[in-house]
């Protein structure tokens, strides 16, 4: 196939360079298109993030000549690309990603602006590609050109996928969640050194409410102009920032609604669970989206966040719960599938989207909420 033009908002930062890192050799993506504050705008890629490389691959030779433009450049960026990451703060996003929209790109977002917007989706690919098509309402919704899907709190997706694989079979009730969540999920330079060295930081802003809201929009019912949440199950999310590199794991406890399943059921259906990137075939896609490890302490995030190139979710200690009904641990890569690789994934599931295949494997999706 001939390879789709793409951009990225915010291509300097940490997250921009994930996103240079997983396009660059893409078998369907080529970087036509790469934005930046006003103290990049003008330079060479290579000039702009001079001295702040953070990945410990070498910079791309491919990349290092490519022009950086300013963000408000909107014109530009409709020539020169049809897909568009978008790697910017909430507050930036605010105001430019439905401009990008309106031009007629189509904006894949990190940034939590518009996640409340009862117009945009949240996609985790394996749970609700379906939701997708509410992109396409958003030229008579919001009268844009283009459309705006966005991905879930990097943390969501720890707890969420090993949740849905056993949710849509048995109905959960309600689960409590406490996340132990890496520093890389502050940006870059996040949380001050001496802040978090030898300590536990027990807040960060907004974080527990998205964590506990956002679930229940992923897992909701597509109506004609938005999603009707979820009702259940009913999340109760501490969070807390530590002093770990990469890797969110969370520590969940749940129960059912009705139907109970016993230890080897979840286990069973933790090994067996896909969705439509598996069934589809997406280059960005792990094999295994959830793995269980049998060990007593697994998941851990030196050892486990890397799994299918960072990709995949892992979880361990299955156990019976006192309170409620089970409890295990979990572990996702929060700057792989929970920034830039998650979002590459929703953009080879949109491009998808259009096609008979696809919506054969988002039929059962639907269905099963």
């Amino acid at each position: 196939m001939k390879k789709i033009s793409v951009g990225i908002l915010g291509a300097t930062g940490v997250v921009g360079q994930q996103y240079i890192k997983r396009l660059i050799d893409h078998p369907w993506f080529d970087i036509t298109y790469l934005a930046a504050s006003v103290q990049s705008a003008g330079k060479s890629y290579g000039q702009a993030v001079e001295g702040r490389w953070r990945l410990p691959e070498a910079l791309p030779e491919n990349i290092k000549n490519c022009y950086v433009h300013s963000i408000n450049q909107v014109r530009e960026a409709s020539k020169l690309c049809t897909i568009l990451f978008s790697a910017i703060d909430t507050q930036t996003a605010k105001i430019w990603e439905p401009q990008f929209a309106e031009a007629g790109l189509i904006v894949i977002s990190n940034a939590s602006a518009y996640r409340n917007d009862d117009a945009v989706p949240i996609i985790i690919p394996e749970i609700n590609a379906d939701h997708l098509k509410l992109v396409q309402r958003q030229k008579e919704l919001k009268g844009w050109k283009g459309g705006l899907l966005v991905k879930p709190n990097c943390t969501v997706q720890s707890y969420l996928l090993p949740l849905h694989a056993i949710h849509q079979k048995a109905p959960i009730k309600r689960a409590i969640v406490t996340t132990m969540q890496a520093v890389s999920g502050a940006g870059y330079p996040g949380v001050a050194s001496l802040d978090c060295l030898d300590n536990i930081v027990p807040y960060i802003a907004g974080e527990e409410d998205k964590c506990a809201s956002e679930p229940l929009k992923i897992w909701g019912t597509l109506n004609a102009d938005s999603i009707e949440p979820a009702k259940y199950p009913i999340f109760s999310v501490h969070c807390n920032r530590v002093p770990i590199t990469d890797g969110h794991t969370s520590c969940v406890s749940f129960e059912f609604l009705d139907e109970k399943l016993d230890q080897d059921e979840i286990i069973e259906l933790w090994k067996t669970f896909e969705g439509p990137p598996q069934s589809l075939q997406l280059p960005s896609a792990p094999k295994k989206p959830l793995i269980y490890r049998i060990e007593n302490d697994r998941p851990q995030p030196r050892l486990d966040r890397d799994s299918e190139n960072g990709m995949a979710v892992t979880m361990g200690r299955l156990r019976p719960c006192p309170v409620f009904d089970w409890r295990f641990v979990t572990l996702s890569h929060n700057t792989a599938r929970g920034a830039a690789g998650g979002g590459v994934l929703n953009a080879e599931l949109f491009i998808r989207s259009s096609q008979e295949e696809f919506q054969e494997a988002t039929m059962n999706l639907a269905l099963s909420r």
